[in-house]
């Protein structure tokens, strides 16, 4: 009886074994990368940026108008309070 039980619990253990062993297979292919090495991840990640538009240069100018008076206000002040 006691044979039994252990070609029971010896099938249990190799299906585990196997079933771990698909997993382990299937993590590994999830993350398997798509570029060989970083510097074709950066071509990629740009130019899917530029496609974006995030390269794009800016369309406003008040950004540096405000700077430009920021600029003068600080002189300004410097040259009042001195």
């Amino acid at each position: 009886m006691l044979s039994g039980m252990e070609s029971i619990r010896t099938r249990n253990l190799q299906s585990a074994l196997m079933s771990l062993e698909a997993d382990a297979v299937s993590a590994r292919s999830g993350f398997a990368c798509l570029f060989s090495d970083s510097h074709e991840y950066e071509t990629a990640l740009i130019a899917e940026r530029r496609a974006q538009g995030r390269y794009e240069p800016p369309r406003s100018r008040w950004p540096v108008v405000m700077l430009l008076g920021v600029m003068l206000m600080v002189v300004g002040s410097v040259l009042l309070l001195n």
